[in-house]
């Protein structure tokens, strides 16, 4: 793919607790919040958007670092220029104090801007509630956010905080024992929890997973994939589900669990089947 200049997408602002960011906005219906993976909003993850929005809800795809539109692969800008590029929205995050990138047991502070968010989606889209994907780097957001009852359909693709260095941090999620203590809460009255990964996946490790059933239950519903399920064509190793990793064909492995996603969006926020 090439860059993607988001014409289609409708450009506004959301601001909380004085902090602005540029909200990229398609379809109508009750709201899912696209939480992009890193480098940031990829072309993948647009058309991931767009997938949202053809089935009746509202995309919001929230800008928080990277180039919103450009494309990582290096067959549209070299391999320097993807290099770079990942560097330079890294590096940023990784000192933010808006990111728990490292520590177990910590929701990131962006997540009140997030749910505040998805709080006024809400308020604008209507339906009976809202969504939200996270994606790699942002995968356990979903999770954090899910402490307000109006979050209906979580899903967590790839999770990579904290990243898995030790044991503890495999054997983690970032998100608060408060936090989470919330979530098992509207677990056990029947919300369900989807997460998504291949199962060599390093940086979402399996015992991540094994730690949510743990915690959550029947309703943390994992879609633990193949390595060789994923698009062989993608620049990195195996681990974005719906995105970069993603074959868009029948029956594929990947199309089948980005499937399952767009149903818990219509089961949950449409309330159809």
């Amino acid at each position: 793919m090439a860059d993607d200049d988001l014409h289609d997408f409708e450009t506004a602002t959301f601001t909380h607790q004085g902090k602005t960011r540029t909200v990229y906005r398609q379809g109508t219906g009750p709201a899912v919040i696209v939480i992009a993976e890193m480098p940031g909003i990829t072309p993948k993850v647009a058309e991931f958007g767009r997938m949202v929005a053809g089935i009746g809800c509202t995309a919001v795809l929230p800008h928080l670092f990277g180039r919103p539109g450009r494309d990582p692969h290096p067959k549209a800008h070299g391999w320097r220029g993807t290099a770079s590029y990942v560097s330079s929205s890294l590096v940023p995050i990784c000192i933010s104090r808006e990111f728990t990138v490292m520590a177990t047991g910590k929701t990131s502070p962006v997540i009140d801007w997030l749910r505040a968010l998805a709080a006024s989606e809400h308020e604008r889209c209507g339906g009976p509630g809202v969504g939200a994907v996270g994606m790699c780097f942002t995968g356990g957001f979903a999770l954090a956010m899910a402490t307000d009852d109006r979050l209906l359909a979580p899903v967590l693709s790839q999770p990579s905080l904290p990243l898995p260095i030790t044991r503890r941090q495999r054997e983690a999620i970032d998100i608060s024992p408060e936090d989470l203590a919330k979530v098992k809460g509207r677990c056990a009255n029947g919300l369900t929890v989807l997460g998504l990964r291949f199962e060599g996946d390093t940086l979402a490790p399996g015992s991540r997973f094994d730690f949510l059933r743990r915690e959550l239950g029947d309703a943390f519903v994992a879609v633990e994939l193949d390595d060789a399920c994923a698009n062989p064509d993608a620049y990195t190793k195996r681990h974005s589900v719906l995105t970069e990793h993603l074959i868009d064909a029948p029956n594929e492995p990947t199309r089948v669990a980005l499937d399952q996603v767009l149903d818990l969006f219509r089961t949950r926020l449409l309330k159809t089947a």
